[in-house]
């Protein structure tokens, strides 16, 4: 972590010390606040995401003790590092074993405070990691944008454009063509890139247990919540939060959301107080939105704090020069380092020809099952397994039969677009254009079967 990205709050009743150390650490590159009281100290706490806190033990009203409980009940990744009297070492001692990072005797030597200053923050950078790789909704797994055609490009030049503002960005594209890969291009080309990086899927869990894993939940929210926890946004300070498939966020989370845009403010589920967060918000959505907006399914007030910088992923069947890349591409990546395969002349016809509905991800999906099939050093047509549904005339309408009710016809139109898919969800959602996990719920719902 470079100090210019570290916060340090300085609690210490001791005037002169404080003005001298806040020198040497604003010297060092850090940026550094001063409270002389442990009152003062927890408010700071309140109002700001500090990453260290320097905390003297014997302070008026409020002690040191007290400010370290607060600290490690409700910012448990900011480290704190006691500075005790010699006279207190035994206490100090006590820190320790209740969550603080280190204790330095006073008067200290500022190289040793250094060397600890900058271990307590490597430290904190490791537990966010941990944290987010933990996470069951995060997904950070950096790959690489293959493409020479000229709608990738385009594509590719606005992102890095955008990655320098500090606005909120809204990608829109069909699945699967890349857009958690462009956030994280985003991030990665942002003054935010040695900040975390935290994806949160909002069409694969239910509204609860997105608020929870959002916003956090204070211990005795609900029934489960034994502990309390740290929601992403809170993770996320400093870098950049994706949410993916936004549009399936329901109408309740939605206010909270659009507070937490506006004002970087946010209350964990059971919580009575506000916390802060900064972030950069990148939301992803295969849905057009602003049709959603007309209809009552997504806020337009919303809307607009989303989509200052709209960018739109382009599908695979836009991009054709780009087939045999990527192909090249998946197979240098799924294949062991001494095997080695080449696509026959009939098979990169095939591919160029097909129209990819899946688009980029399923060309990886193809790629990675050709390799497994083929019995040669040549990958056939054959080994690609192109689904024949595909093939299918899937454009026009069926006849819609002299039906009553509009479930009726609601019923009568899923089960057709199944059908006509040899019900492939992925397919048929896409086509009847609505989400995988709405799908199911009406497959439940009707009690459809294959």
């Amino acid at each position: 972590m470079n100090p210019e990205d570290s916060r340090i709050l300085i609690a210490d009743d001791d005037e002169a010390l404080c003005y001298l150390l806040k020198e040497e650490l604003v010297t060092d590159g850090y940026r550094v606040d001063i409270v002389y009281d442990g009152k003062d100290a927890i408010n700071g706490l309140k109002n700001e995401n500090y990453d260290l806190l320097l905390l003297d033990l014997e302070m008026r009203e409020v002690s040191g003790e007290e400010v370290l409980k607060y600290a490690k009940e409700e910012h448990p990744f900011t480290q704190v590092i006691i500075l005790t009297a010699r006279s207190e070492i035994r206490t100090a001692i006590n820190c320790i074993q209740q969550g603080a990072y280190d204790f330095i005797p006073k008067p200290y030597e500022f190289g040793h405070l250094r060397i600890t200053i900058k271990r307590a923050l490597e430290h904190k950078n490791l537990l966010v990691t941990n944290q987010i790789l933990s996470s069951k909704v995060s997904q950070s797994t950096p790959g690489k944008i293959v493409g020479e055609s000229k709608a990738i490009k385009n594509v590719i030049n606005l992102s890095e454009r955008a990655a320098k503002s500090f606005s909120n960005i809204l990608l829109q594209g069909e699945t699967g063509t890349g857009k958690e890969l462009f956030a994280e291009f985003i991030h990665n080309n942002s003054e935010r890139n040695n900040k975390p990086f935290v994806a949160i899927n909002c069409a694969s869990l239910p509204d609860q247990l997105i608020e929870s894993e959002l916003f956090g939940y204070e211990k005795g929210a609900f029934t489960d919540a034994k502990t309390k926890k740290q929601g992403l946004v809170e993770i996320a300070d400093g870098g950049t939060l994706f949410l993916d498939e936004i549009g399936e966020l329901s109408l309740s989370l939605q206010p909270k959301l659009l507070r937490f845009l506006e004002k970087g403010e946010f209350r964990r589920i059971g919580g009575v107080s506000n916390l802060r967060s900064n972030v950069k918000v990148i939301g992803a959505t295969n849905k057009n939105l602003m049709e959603e907006a007309e209809i009552g399914n997504f806020r337009h007030d919303l809307l607009f704090r989303l989509n200052v910088i709209t960018l739109t992923i382009p599908p695979l069947r836009e991009r054709e020069d780009d087939i045999l890349l990527l192909t090249k591409y998946f197979m240098e990546k799924k294949l062991p380092y001494n095997s080695a395969k080449v696509l026959s002349p009939e098979t990169k016809m095939a591919l160029k020809n097909y129209s990819f509905p899946g688009n980029v991800r399923e060309l990886e999906h193809i790629i990675e099952r050709s390799l497994i099939f083929s019995d040669s050093d040549s990958i056939q047509v054959g080994d690609l397994a192109l689904p024949d549904f595909v093939k299918k005339d899937v454009s026009a309408t069926p006849s819609l039969p002299q039906l009553g009710t509009i479930e009726e016809y609601e019923l009568f139109l899923i089960k057709n677009t199944l059908e006509q898919f040899d019900w492939n969800r992925e397919y048929s959602a896409r086509s009847l254009g609505i989400s995988q996990k709405t799908l199911y719920s009406k497959i439940k719902k009707y009690n459809l079967k294959s």
